[in-house]
């Protein structure tokens, strides 16, 4: 595989405070939807970081105000686990560096270390060979979900079941400013995103709502799916489009956003 790794200034909320023992309460919207507490990333990423640390369970209480859809291909689930992670490991003096952080963080999966990281990157192999990219621009954009789930395993399985395809890494846009950048993003391709339209057809028909736009410069899936961004030429563009969408799909969740920037965990 070979991904070009993008942060956006939108996510969930994840608190840490010292305690007794470990704990983790959910709320935001779409808290019924995470499921039983202990099937969390977070507590399999905290569990591990015991352990690295051989202090046990940490004693650390978590809250998630879980405001990303669930299953969305954004990296919600294991970018939380990296802010707890970090989180528990200052709030605790655990004086462990983001290289041991990052090695424990592999417990989630693959964009366990990415998602900790939180910066632009080039993730090659199953995501855990990763080059920092310091060159792309903040760009405008908008992130679409039709309220669908896209299983990443289930996406997977159905891509590998598809055959072999040719996965390296491309060549790097002749320059990176945004709209060189656009044009660059326009000749590439989600892999994954014919498997997780066959799965889950709601994602193709939110790519056709969002590529008919207003002022859209390309929409495509994101990850695995289901949430689709748009790239825009300005921020005012990008807000005008989620006002669309939102007034003809009420039910979808939508978020106008910054893409590209550095988004480390306080």
């Amino acid at each position: 595989m070979s991904s070009l790794v993008v942060f956006a200034d939108v996510g969930d909320v994840v608190t840490v405070t010292r305690a007794e023992r470990l704990s983790l309460s959910v709320t935001g919207p779409y808290a019924t939807a995470l499921g039983p507490g202990d099937d969390n990333l977070i507590l399999k990423a905290l569990r591990a970081l015991g352990q690295a640390a051989g202090i046990g369970d940490p004693p650390v209480a978590v809250t998630l105000d879980k405001r990303l859809p669930i299953a969305a291909g954004l990296g919600g689930g294991s970018s939380d686990a990296g802010t707890a992670l970090k989180l528990a490991s200052r709030a605790l003096g655990l004086g462990l560096d983001d290289a041991r952080l990052e090695e424990v963080s592999r417990v989630v999966g693959a964009d366990g270390p990415m998602c900790l990281r939180a910066r632009t990157a080039w993730a090659e192999g199953i995501g855990d060979r990763l080059t920092d990219e310091t060159r792309l621009p903040p760009l405008y954009g908008l992130l679409v979900n039709p309220g669908v789930p896209s299983p990443t395993g289930a996406v997977y399985r159905a891509y590998d079941a598809g055959g072999p395809s040719n996965a390296d890494r491309p060549s790097p846009p002749p320059d990176w400013s945004p709209d060189a950048f656009a044009a660059w993003l326009g000749q590439q391709r989600n892999d994954l995103e014919a498997p997780a339209i066959a799965l889950a057809p709601a994602i193709g028909q939110t790519l056709d709502a969002v590529r008919a736009l207003d002022g859209v410069r390309l929409a495509r899936m994101s990850g695995s799916g289901a949430t689709v961004f748009a790239l825009f030429d300005t921020a005012q563009a990008a807000i005008l489009a989620a006002q669309a969408i939102a007034q003809a799909h009420p039910s979808w969740w939508l978020q106008a956003t910054t893409f590209g920037q550095a988004y480390g965990h306080a």
